[in-house]
Protein backbone atom coordinates (compact mmCIF):
# COMPACT_ATOMS: atom_id res chain seq x y z
CA UNK A 1 0.00 0.00 0.00
CA UNK A 2 0.81 3.62 -0.50
CA UNK A 3 -0.17 7.09 0.36
CA UNK A 4 -1.05 9.64 -2.32
CA UNK A 5 -0.93 13.72 -1.42
CA UNK A 6 -1.76 16.42 -3.52
CA UNK A 7 0.18 19.14 -0.99
CA UNK A 8 3.91 18.18 -0.94
CA UNK A 9 4.38 19.41 2.69
CA UNK A 10 1.55 16.46 3.67
CA UNK A 11 3.66 13.80 2.09
CA UNK A 12 7.04 14.56 3.70
CA UNK A 13 5.43 14.91 7.10
CA UNK A 14 4.27 11.38 6.61
CA UNK A 15 7.39 10.20 5.32
CA UNK A 16 8.96 12.34 8.65
CA UNK A 17 6.76 10.70 10.88
CA UNK A 18 7.25 7.53 9.62
CA UNK A 19 10.96 7.63 9.45
CA UNK A 20 10.58 8.90 13.14
CA UNK A 21 8.38 5.38 13.85
CA UNK A 22 11.49 3.31 12.75
CA UNK A 23 9.64 2.36 8.93
CA UNK A 24 11.46 3.03 5.81
CA UNK A 25 9.69 5.79 3.91
CA UNK A 26 10.18 8.21 0.90
CA UNK A 27 8.08 10.31 -1.04
CA UNK A 28 8.28 10.60 -5.09
CA UNK A 29 5.72 11.96 -7.87
CA UNK A 30 2.89 9.85 -8.52
CA UNK A 31 1.86 9.94 -12.57
CA UNK A 32 -1.62 9.42 -12.94
CA UNK A 33 -3.12 8.59 -15.97
CA UNK A 34 -3.82 11.43 -18.85
CA UNK A 35 -2.01 13.95 -16.45
CA UNK A 36 0.55 16.25 -18.47
CA UNK A 37 1.23 19.19 -15.98
CA UNK A 38 4.70 17.66 -14.18
CA UNK A 39 3.63 19.87 -11.61
CA UNK A 40 -0.37 18.57 -11.25
CA UNK A 41 0.77 15.33 -10.16
CA UNK A 42 0.18 13.53 -6.48
CA UNK A 43 2.59 12.74 -4.47
CA UNK A 44 2.86 9.12 -3.16
CA UNK A 45 4.53 8.68 -0.05
CA UNK A 46 6.09 4.40 -0.06
CA UNK A 47 6.58 2.97 3.21
CA UNK A 48 7.05 -0.53 4.50
CA UNK A 49 4.90 0.57 7.76
CA UNK A 50 1.48 -1.17 8.27
CA UNK A 51 -1.27 -0.63 6.80
CA UNK A 52 -3.08 0.64 9.60
CA UNK A 53 -0.33 2.80 10.04
CA UNK A 54 -0.57 4.55 7.17
CA UNK A 55 -4.15 4.36 6.82
CA UNK A 56 -4.54 6.40 10.12
CA UNK A 57 -1.74 9.14 8.57
CA UNK A 58 -3.75 9.97 5.56
CA UNK A 59 -6.89 10.59 7.00
CA UNK A 60 -4.79 13.04 9.12
CA UNK A 61 -2.72 14.76 6.26
CA UNK A 62 -6.31 14.24 3.70
CA UNK A 63 -4.80 12.00 1.57
CA UNK A 64 -6.21 8.14 -0.15
CA UNK A 65 -4.41 4.91 -0.18
CA UNK A 66 -4.02 2.55 -2.96
CA UNK A 67 -3.43 -0.78 -2.86
CA UNK A 68 0.10 -2.30 -4.49
CA UNK A 69 -0.99 -5.99 -4.79
CA UNK A 70 -2.48 -6.95 -8.16
CA UNK A 71 -6.03 -7.64 -9.04
CA UNK A 72 -7.15 -11.36 -8.25
CA UNK A 73 -7.85 -13.50 -11.19
CA UNK A 74 -10.79 -13.60 -12.89
CA UNK A 75 -12.89 -16.29 -11.52
CA UNK A 76 -12.98 -19.72 -13.98
CA UNK A 77 -16.08 -19.12 -16.60
CA UNK A 78 -19.22 -21.22 -15.64
CA UNK A 79 -20.21 -24.58 -16.88
CA UNK A 80 -23.13 -23.74 -18.72
CA UNK A 81 -25.83 -25.68 -20.86
CA UNK A 82 -25.79 -25.50 -24.00
CA UNK A 83 -29.84 -26.05 -24.73
CA UNK A 84 -33.26 -26.05 -22.21
CA UNK A 85 -33.06 -29.15 -20.12
CA UNK A 86 -36.33 -31.33 -20.29
CA UNK A 87 -37.16 -31.82 -16.64
CA UNK A 88 -40.91 -33.69 -16.71
CA UNK A 89 -40.75 -36.54 -19.28
CA UNK A 90 -44.02 -36.46 -21.53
Amino acid sequence: MHGIFFDEDDAQAVVARLIALGYDAHAARDRLAGEDDDEDHPWAVLTDAPAIELELLVEQYDGWLEDDAPAPPAPAPLDLPTGPRTIKRQ
